[in-house]
């Protein structure tokens, strides 16, 4: 089965660095205000593409469609979407479904050829055997032929059906790994290898609709991260945040999820805890490991000791949901920065709040 060519990913797409992108945005927010259209996802990403002029049909139909209907129609943005933003992960995905259903075409069709030969095999069989049970066999040489070769041919249809199958078996683990793959690239962040904040979300939410009990959520920021940026750079603040997800990935007790919630905040949910101390007790190792950090500056080899974490850390209770869970966690975490950062702070429970 031959293998399609992999269309570029979204990020591909978009291979701007910080000062480009930022150049693209300041053309394409001012676009959508003037045409009253709201910067959500979509439109943000169709007005970036036409900042960038990079599509020029994209953008004659865009300019047709504000011409036409003097706005943005929500249906003509949706196409638009898909027809240049997203085509390249849809033509992915339609390359597997065809690669799917040639796979189990062939098979079925090996099925199919299997058996007509076992049929064939069969009666061949069943004549061989009356002949055999007839009192005197004048072609016994021949009647022992005609089964020899029939069991010779039915051999080399198994052997055939058997190399088949294990083609398939290897192309069936080339799909899933080509689905894991895309798995994984919807639900971990990029740059630091933790689940991105869409999976957090419907991670938490499972969660806690599952149980409460135990269940404890860490929110942490790093301390006067633009101000790091400011200095050294976007490239050192990104080294940053990967060590960072690579710490959380190294520190994850079992049953814990981590995820880049936004920016330089992370957040980590724990399970089965014992108690508040064992969640502080998390959240304090993980503010040691972050305050140990050294990275250096390449440019200069100057080496950095100044980076640190602000924590604020929430127990589950009975009537949380995914948004009160979080305002407490992160009510504390405000907390831990107003008192000096580098620190971890526990949440009020509800029924302090409410007292």
């Amino acid at each position: 089965m031959s293998q399609p060519s992999k269309p570029p990913s979204i990020i591909e797409l978009y291979p701007e660095e910080t000062r480009k992108a930022a150049s693209l945005l300041k053309q394409a927010v001012p676009l959508m205000m003037r045409h009253d259209i709201p910067p959500n996802p979509v439109h943000y990403a169709l007005w970036y593409t036409y900042s960038r002029g990079s599509e020029p049909e994209l953008n004659r139909r865009m300019d047709k469609a504000v011409e036409d209907f003097d706005v943005f129609p929500t249906e003509t943005a949706s196409r638009l979407f898909r027809d240049y933003i997203i085509r390249g992960e849809l033509e992915e995905a339609r390359a597997g479904q065809q690669q799917v259903i040639e796979l189990v075409d062939d098979i079925e069709d090996d099925v199919s050829h299997s058996v007509i030969g076992s049929q064939h095999y069969q009666q061949s069989l069943s004549q061989g055997l009356s002949a055999l049970q007839e009192p005197v066999i004048d072609d016994l040489p021949s009647v022992l032929s005609d089964l020899q070769e029939s069991t010779q041919l039915m051999q080399d249809q198994q052997e055939k059906f058997l190399y088949r199958l294990r083609a398939a078996q290897q192309e069936i683990t080339h799909l899933r790994g080509q689905l894991e793959r895309a798995h994984m690239a919807a639900t971990l962040d990029s740059l630091t290898r933790v689940f991105n904040r869409h999976a957090f979300t419907r991670l938490l939410e499972r969660a806690l609709a599952e149980s409460q009990q135990g269940l404890a959520l860490v929110i942490l920021d790093i301390d006067h991260f633009k101000q790091f940026n400011d200095q050294y750079g976007h490239p050192l603040g990104d080294r940053v945040l990967q060590h960072v997800g690579q710490l959380l990935r190294d520190l994850l007790p079992p049953g814990a999820f981590a995820a880049r919630y936004g920016g330089e905040e992370f957040c980590v949910v724990l399970r089965d805890c014992k108690g508040f101390s064992e969640v502080i007790e998390f959240a304090e190792q993980l503010r040691n490991k972050i305050q140990s950090l050294r990275i250096k500056v390449r440019r200069t080899d100057q080496v950095l000791d100044s980076i640190t974490a602000s924590f604020g850390c929430a127990m589950a209770e009975a009537e949380d949901d995914f948004e009160s869970l979080l305002t407490r966690a992160d009510d504390a975490l405000y907390q831990a920065k107003r008192s000096g950062r580098n620190q971890v702070h526990p949440a009020k429970s509800e029924a302090m709040l409410s007292a």
